[in-house]
């Protein structure tokens, strides 16, 4: 019975590995290989539940963008996209731990080279959000947002990203974020 058990946990990580394997190859998956990759650490398991965790490749992307012909503005972002990755997560715990984690996690991100263009802390309310510039051009996107009470959200988009969409980006992804418009400004201004 032991070896029973055994080999189909053996046949069960084969097929996961393969599987993982195969939608990487296939770009069905967010790709690591893209300059606007973010490494996005955990917010703790103590502190909340993983509600949704999504990675969207360029394949599903492009195949979204053919879908979306009443809407120009969000089939465009979605050509210029590589991946989109998005975790929603349901807080049951301390609400300030959240907000430091995304602090260190922002932190994390700019040591690794992104440029934070907003950061907003009130209390336990926490907004970040981050580029990726390479030769000039935003090529990675990441926003961290804790509304303090119940929901915590880390959004990474890859790709082509051009600042007159970062509204779009945010209304599409059904994400409040106070001072879009400011940061919308500045990064054009820089650019």
């Amino acid at each position: 019975m032991d070896h029973y058990r055994l080999d189909r946990t053996i046949l069960r990580l084969l097929f996961v590995t393969g599987l993982s394997a195969l939608l990487g190859a296939c770009n069905l998956t967010a790709p690591r290989s893209s300059a606007g990759y973010a490494d996005l650490d955990s917010l703790g398991v103590r502190d909340v539940d993983n509600v949704l965790t999504l990675s969207i490749g360029p394949a599903l992307l492009r195949f979204a963008a053919s879908h979306v012909d009443d809407e120009p503005e969000v089939k465009a972002l979605l050509k210029s996209l590589d991946g989109i990755r998005i975790r929603i997560y349901e807080i049951d715990g301390d609400a300030g731990r959240i907000a430091g984690r995304m602090s260190a996690m922002s932190g994390r991100l700019q040591d690794d080279g992104w440029e934070p263009v907003l950061s907003i802390n009130q209390g336990d309310e926490a907004t970040h959000m981050l580029l990726r510039l390479v030769d000039g051009r935003v090529r990675g996107m990441t926003v961290l947002v804790s509304d303090g009470t119940s929901e915590a959200v880390v959004i990474n988009l890859m790709g082509d990203i051009r600042p007159e969409q970062f509204g779009d980006v945010m209304l599409a992804l059904d994400v409040d974020t106070p001072g879009i418009e400011t940061v919308e400004r500045a990064v054009n201004e820089k650019g």
